[in-house]
């Protein structure tokens, strides 16, 4: 996997602080404290960006300098770190078959379905470390 890091701005907020990615257009994310947000950023800029790698588009270019916008009240800004898709790589696991078989009744895709389950366990294992 192949790291990059985009510049978040973080905003204060009613329930805590909010932040966006100026050469990301449409991620946001946002939570009750400044680490909790930083955790919850890294997240949606992967979700996005993998959104944007699905749809055929290519990733943006991060900038070298953001100038500060009057419009935006700025608490501080943060390099967000984020691990780009790489490729898929082929695994033989074993599992009980019936875990495989409730999979196979919820999930058109086994493999995504792990993939998605195995990134938010980590997510989880991110917070509670980072908390």
């Amino acid at each position: 996997m192949t790291s990059v890091h985009y510049t978040g701005i973080l905003e204060r907020s009613v329930t805590g602080f909010s932040i966006f990615f100026p050469d990301v257009p449409g991620c946001v994310s946002g939570g009750r404290t400044e680490q909790e947000t930083l955790a919850n950023a890294e997240e949606a800029l992967w979700g996005h960006l993998a959104e944007m790698l699905l749809d055929g588009e290519s990733l943006p270019e991060r900038s070298d300098s953001i100038p500060p916008d009057p419009e935006v009240d700025e608490y501080c800004r943060a390099l967000v770190r984020v691990e780009l898709p790489g490729k898929a790589v082929r695994l033989n696991i074993t599992m009980d078959e019936g875990l495989v078989a409730a999979i196979d009744r919820v999930a058109d895709n086994r493999s995504s379905f792990l993939a998605d389950a195995a990134r938010e366990a980590l997510a989880k294992r991110r917070q509670r470390h980072a908390a």
